[in-house]
């Protein structure tokens, strides 16, 4: 992953600039627990970002622990509020039950996984978008493909502690 435009800021609350990442083992033991294979750009911003939100307030990547802690809920809250249908044709109910939620936006859409695919649930859409092969390419499209939001190149990523997150 290019990382090379990224500038890390301090956090609004704390005005400190410690980050809040991921290491290997937490990796491995998602990938175990879940049968996934993160791609080299995802393991690379969880280690060396983490916790936190880029582009100012608008996409923030979940760490491994966070996927598995919220998997559960997040799939009975799809289960029971489904409303993609206009993006069957890009993903099923069923495939998308099959993902895991590995981030989301401020606005509220939820960036997915499957079979090493990343997808876009959006809040205020029925379609569904495939986003990227990887989690580079999926950030470039949300940040600059004008779809969900107006296209924007800055890249400052403000880090927070995860532990007081609800998701």
């Amino acid at each position: 992953m290019n990382f090379d435009n990224y500038k890390i800021i301090p956090n609004y609350q704390t005005n400190k600039t410690d980050l809040f990442t991921a290491d290997e083992a937490e990796i491995l033991a998602c990938e175990k627990t879940l049968n996934v294979l993160f791609d080299e750009d995802y393991k690379e911003y969880v280690l060396q970002y983490g916790s936190g939100i880029l582009g100012g307030t608008y996409v923030r990547m979940f760490l491994p622990e966070t996927i598995i802690l919220t998997l559960e809920e997040w799939r009975k809250r799809i289960t029971e509020y489904w409303f993609w249908d206009e993006g069957k044709d890009v993903l099923t109910k069923e495939e998308v039950l099959k993902s895991i939620r590995i981030g989301d936006t401020f606005d509220g859409d939820e960036i997915i996984l499957l079979n090493n695919q990343y997808y876009i649930l959006p809040r205020y859409s029925e379609m569904i978008y495939k986003a990227g092969n990887t989690l580079e390419e999926t950030i470039t499209w949300l940040c600059s493909s004008g779809i969900l939001t107006e296209a924007f190149s800055e890249r400052e990523f403000e880090p927070f502690d995860p532990t007081g997150l609800s998701l």
